[in-house]
């Protein structure tokens, strides 16, 4: 890959010709510094959430894990996802400003309800770190994507992997820092209000899939000051979904 700019302003990228996950090559790093970063354009072995395996085809998508030790305590971490997510959809909207792009909760990206990007959050070994796997497809063609709800960047405009990648770490490093600088509060760092006006999933009919199974479906009202996403079901009572696989009903 070609990333003149994305390395010139973020010197610590390691790029990697072929990995099987770049969020392993970060794992059990415990001298890894804040900001590490690991990209490839050919993943074998990308997970999604709930176990599902990201589909990356050789040269079409960008695989990118950022190691983060933000210092404010694990009950913070929760929100870190949620950044990169936001910070990946202010990047495709800035891509392909004429397109209708869109953050499903909690951090998937679409493009005119077809998803683009996803995040794969996990906690190091030692507790006091999370690694941010982002999976950006770019070039696929239309007859090559992995399910029929994706789509890619150069369907809709240029698939640039450089500058895709310089910025989404440009959006990511700025939200991070502020939120490090709000000692990981959300409200105070103004990140909980920019990510109620980025979701599009806020005023939806869903349905979630609980990780235990049980499927919950009502109207997303909002998003609390933990990151979780508050659904109203049809009793009135107000439910906040930590985890979980969120369908937007307009879509099935």
């Amino acid at each position: 890959m070609h990333l003149p700019r994305s390395l010139e302003a973020f010197p610590q990228i390691r790029v990697l010709e072929q990995t099987g996950s770049t969020n392993d090559e970060l794992k059990g790093g415990s001298d890894a510094g804040d900001f590490s970063i690991v990209v490839t354009d050919h993943q074998t072995a990308g997970r999604g959430r709930l176990g599902r395996v990201w589909v990356a085809p050789p040269g079409q998508t960008l695989a990118i894990s950022v190691l983060l030790r933000p210092g404010t305590g694990a009950d913070s971490f929760g929100w870190l996802p949620l950044i990169a997510g936001l910070a990946m959809s202010r990047t495709v909207s800035r891509l392909l400003p004429d397109a209708s792009v869109g953050l499903k909760w909690p951090n998937d990206v679409q493009i005119g309800g077809l998803k683009v990007s996803g995040i794969l959050a996990e906690v190091t070994g030692d507790a006091d770190a999370v690694i941010l796997g982002a999976g950006l497809n770019l070039s696929i063609p239309a007859d090559q994507l992995p399910t029929p709800v994706a789509t890619s960047i150069g369907l809709h405009g240029d698939g640039d992997p450089d500058r895709a990648l310089h910025g989404y770490l440009s959006e990511l490093h700025g939200l991070y820092s502020a939120f490090r600088k709000a000692s990981g509060d959300a409200e105070a760092s103004g990140i909980r209000t920019a990510l109620i006006e980025a979701c599009t999933t806020i005023g939806q009919a869903v349905k979630v899939q609980l990780p235990g199974g049980e499927i919950l479906t009502g109207e997303a009202t909002g998003v609390d000051e933990s990151g979780r996403l508050l659904v109203r079901t049809s009793d009135g009572s107000e439910v906040a979904v930590a985890a979980g696989d969120v369908t937007h009903l307009r879509y099935e």
